[in-house]
């Protein structure tokens, strides 16, 4: 079984979804990639070398630059032809891909699978993750997204997989790019980050949250993230949205301030290794899921935490 997965890159680099994509991947068979771009040669020399890869298709192509869906999910379907499988990352590009992949190819898609049962079978959440779903695909060919926080990180370094140049299908002129606006962040990314300190609506204002979390985050080395009422209300950018509706992540270490533990929380960060609770209320729903919990006054407790690290 030949599975063909979309390389999530940027700025040169291989991101770590992909690392988790492939090792879903290679529980199906054979793994070849596929990376689409502009000026993307560096990126397919990276992505031969990931350890478990057959093959890397390239297309290069300023068609490809942005990867927009419109054009890239047509490259993917005369792909398709000799693969058995389509696996993309569950990023907000894998996720803006594989729709259109699964309608051109008129299968049902497999969104957000947590593990591989065998060929045609997946487990996948449902309910916010409080309920986990075992699905069976009769398709002739497979969809599917990844949950990279599910699957471990394929090695980057040890593969000699072999790249090769694919037609471009061209610009479909069905949409354009015209701009992006990219956070800068001088912190690690969310969705990498071994640690993350987030806040919650408790923190009442963006002042207020910088002046708590972002210390204690800048003395742990860690990532800043929120809740989405945090985010909501203005506190600080939706980049730092962790939940359900934001960004799903699994850091050995998460510290949570003043978040009250609603399911759509939980779903995004339930699976880290070490889950810190700091709350006021003791019968916040945070504190069944966290493996330290501490009753306090967060105003008190976070500067005196910061302080003594």
């Amino acid at each position: 079984m030949k599975t063909l997965v979309w390389v999530e890159h940027e700025g040169g680099a291989v991101k770590d979804a992909t690392l988790s994509a492939v090792t879903a991947a290679s529980k199906l068979g054979e793994v070849h990639l596929l990376v689409a771009g502009e000026g993307v040669s560096g990126v397919a020399e990276a992505a031969a070398k990931i350890a478990g890869v057959g093959k890397v298709h390239v297309a290069d192509d300023s068609a490809f630059g942005h990867a927009l869906a419109e054009n890239v999910a047509p490259l993917i379907v005369e792909l398709m032809g000799h693969h058995d499988a389509f696996v993309a990352p569950a990023t907000s590009n894998g996720k803006n891909i594989a729709p259109r992949v699964a309608a051109l190819l008129d299968v049902m898609q497999l969104s957000d699978i947590l593990s591989v049962e065998s060929a045609d079978t997946f487990t996948r959440p449902i309910y916010a993750g409080n309920a986990i779903a075992t699905v069976q695909s009769k398709d002739a060919k497979l969809v599917m997204t990844v949950r990279g926080t599910a699957f471990e990180k394929a090695a980057s370094e040890g593969g000699a997989g072999a790249v090769e140049a694919v037609a471009s299908t061209g610009d479909k002129g069905i949409s354009s790019f015209v701009s992006a606006e990219i956070a800068k962040l001088e912190r690690p990314e969310l969705t990498s980050a071994k640690i993350i300190v987030s806040g919650g609506r408790a923190l009442k204002d963006s002042e207020t949250f910088e002046a708590t979390i972002f210390p204690l985050a800048d003395k742990l080395g860690a990532a800043v993230g929120a809740s989405r009422a945090a985010v909501d209300a203005g506190y600080v950018p939706n980049d730092y949205q962790v939940g359900q509706t934001g960004k799903i992540v699994a850091p050995e270490v998460y510290v949570a301030i003043g978040i009250s533990g609603a399911i759509q929380h939980l779903a995004g960060m339930k699976d880290s290794k070490t889950i810190i609770a700091i709350n006021k209320d003791e019968d916040a729903p945070i504190f069944q899921v966290a493996d330290i919990g501490l009753v306090g006054d967060l105003f008190k407790v976070v500067p005196e935490l910061t302080e003594k690290l």
